[in-house]
């Protein structure tokens, strides 16, 4: 019987977004360069020597791993999971081992995966992903451009990341085009700064229309842990407040 997801929000992560991969991909590189005709068999003899080498956490390891915690909040009897991550690759699955070893010895619950040897973009739908999170630029714009949502993650992995409480999630949104749609956005690159002030002080009473991000899946989470009390911190880099308060000259 197939696993219901219905309910689940998905999300799907590069092996470079979840695993510090900076070395094999700096070692692919460098082998391009100098030999493009066996760069992809030296790039399997490196990985099949490191295969029990486990990989540093990613800029994404550490959100991976507090939303697979979420499900410790299902109420009994439930079979589908809050979340459900998936690991998709470019790499091709003999290259992949070193990843999969790295995700048991951590003990992290995924148990799906794609190393397709490709663009992964193109498999969000036959895996229901909902999020994508990716290192590649151009992955996560063809996936935003399918309406589906992703985020590319371009910042090296924290050197010292401040430690967060166990059991507790922290996500900033941005408003603005990301949960809000960018109808003010575009006024302001369009039409400049005046006539962007002008439309929200006329709208300052409306609601704004949903974005990308606003997916009911989100919402759907957020409920349910509400309702569980669960310790999840959300935060906001953009709304559309009282425009007056936004204008006040600082002090002094």
């Amino acid at each position: 019987m197939a696993l219901d997801l219905s309910k689940t929000l998905v999300v799907g992560i590069s092996a470079t977004a979840l695993f510090d991969m900076s070395e094999s991909d700096q070692m692919f590189k460098a082998a391009l360069e100098a030999d493009p005709e066996s760069v992809i068999d030296n790039y399997r003899r490196y990985m099949q020597a490191r295969e029990d080498e486990p990989l540093a956490p990613g800029t994404g390891y550490h959100l991976v791993k507090a939303l697979l915690d979420l499900n410790r909040h299902m109420k009994g009897g439930e079979t589908s999971p809050l979340v459900e991550v998936v690991v998709m690759s470019r790499n091709s699955p003999d290259t992949g081992i070193r990843v999969l070893k790295t995700i048991r010895r951590d003990q992290l619950a995924i148990t799906r995966s794609a190393f397709t040897g490709e663009s992964v973009a193109d498999y969000m739908d036959a895996f229901d992903v909902d999020l994508f999170l990716t290192t590649n630029v151009e992955d996560a714009q063809k996936v935003i451009d399918s309406r589906r949502c992703a985020a590319a993650i371009l910042k090296p992995p924290p050197a010292n990341a401040p430690q967060i409480p166990e059991g507790q999630v922290r996500i900033a949104f941005d408003g603005d085009a990301v949960l809000f749609s960018d109808a003010s956005e575009l006024v302001y690159k369009t039409q400049g700064l005046d006539a962007f002030k002008a439309q929200e002080d006329a709208l300052q009473h409306t609601p704004m229309e949903e974005g990308p991000y606003a997916t009911a899946e989100l919402q759907r989470e957020n409920e349910y842990l509400r309702n569980s009390k669960a310790d999840l911190e959300r935060d906001l880099s953009a709304l559309r407040p009282e425009l007056d308060e936004l204008r006040r000259d600082p002090p002094g």
